[in-house]
């Protein structure tokens, strides 16, 4: 099977198959992608809460979130380009909004094309953690952001 093309709101990935996502934007907000190794649960918190806990023992989950604009290029999101590749060195289970047995996660901040995200993402630790942030390296690399000017 091939992968499958997700994109909205001027930002686009690649999924591989068995795995989900979605791209929305609430309200008065900014665009938050959502993508896992198994089935999201709808109507998620922003940082994927729910998600976290539904989680298997080698599953992971990944948020993408965009900021205001004016945070672009200043501090914490000052790093230019999406900090890629994740290193197994860089999760802790300290990264994690609520402690969950058995999870690890990385948080960057980060400006693309003049737009200020978090990348966020909860992997298994456990033997399973090395296999699976390559598989992610490989679906954030398809990651593509436009610039706000150019969204559609």
């Amino acid at each position: 099977m091939e992968a499958m093309k997700i994109s909205g709101h001027g930002i686009s990935l690649n999924l591989p198959p068995a795995w989900e996502g979605r791209i929305y934007q609430r309200p008065q907000g900014f665009p938050i992608v959502h993508a896992g190794s198994f089935a999201l649960p709808a109507d998620d918190a922003d940082f994927g809460s729910g998600a976290i806990i539904a989680m298997g023992t080698t599953d992971v989950f990944a948020a993408l979130l965009e900021y205001d604009p004016v945070l672009a290029g200043t501090g914490i999101f000052a790093p230019p380009g999406l900090p890629l590749p994740i290193r197994a060195a860089e999760t802790s289970p300290k990264t994690l909004q609520r402690l969950v047995r058995g999870r690890t996660a990385v948080q960057r901040f980060f400006t693309q094309s003049g737009r200020a995200f978090c990348l966020y993402v909860v992997f298994p630790s456990n033997a399973w953690l090395q296999r699976k942030i390559a598989d992610t390296n490989r679906i954030l690399a398809t990651v593509t952001i436009d610039p706000r000017g150019e969204i559609r």
